[in-house]
């Protein structure tokens, strides 16, 4: 394989390459923390009833900003791996394959074993000795399916004191007799002086960050 990658053509390497960086946006939407980080503030957003704020490009900055900070160490190894190839024999296929693999031990470490062992059944009639073997097609998919299970699990611990102040707020108003009203409309500013007073978004971010391995 390796000899393989030597002999590609360097146009034919640089057009792989030009392809292979297309897919960026896809890999970092996908295969890094944004994904935990947009679907939890997604949630978080819907639980407190205030689903125009904060606006949707607020959360997305934020949640690229979270991503870049979590994901500095890797980046910066992915950079790194992809040099030393590089720099040696200017064979961008192979430079690629080596920066790949700081990416992959990220995801290896954030999916479940069972979500991990069902791709590679399907791909693989021998299970592979050492983690190494693995591919990054075989491990991508497995830490999407991980992560959004987590991330849900996350927003569910969110949304559960929300649920329970709106069915406070509507048995109250039942009692008073008030059908017309919304109980949303009386919850959200109580829902929001919660959030304000347990310093709700410090909570959420510092335990967003801690939540990778």
């Amino acid at each position: 394989m390796d000899n393989l990658l030597k002999d590609i053509n360097p146009v034919i390497q640089l057009l792989i390459a030009m392809a292979a960086f297309s897919l960026l946006p896809f890999i970092f939407v996908s295969m890094t923390p944004f994904l935990r980080f947009t679907v939890v503030f997604s949630m978080l957003k819907t639980a407190m009833g205030t689903n125009s704020v904060p606006p949707a490009i607020t959360l997305i900055g934020l949640s690229l900003i979270l991503t870049f900070y979590t994901m500095s160490p890797v980046f910066d190894k992915m950079y790194q791996e992809y040099q030393i190839p590089y720099q040696k024999n200017q064979n961008v296929i192979e430079a690629l394959n080596a920066s790949s693999k700081p990416l992959k031990e990220y995801m290896l470490k954030q999916t479940r074993q069972g979500d991990l062992a069902f791709f590679v059944e399907k791909t693989r009639k021998q299970p592979p000795s050492t983690p190494d073997e693995l591919t990054i097609w075989e491990v991508a998919p497995a830490y999407i399916v991980s992560e959004l299970k987590t991330a849900f699990e996350i927003g569910f611990i969110i949304y559960v004191p929300f649920i329970v102040l709106d069915l406070v707020v509507a048995n109250i108003l039942l009692a008073l007799g008030m059908f017309m009203l919304s109980p949303q409309i009386v919850s959200t500013p109580f829902k929001l002086l919660i959030f304000i007073a347990v310093d709700g978004w410090s909570l959420i971010v510092k335990g967003l960050v801690e939540s990778f391995n």
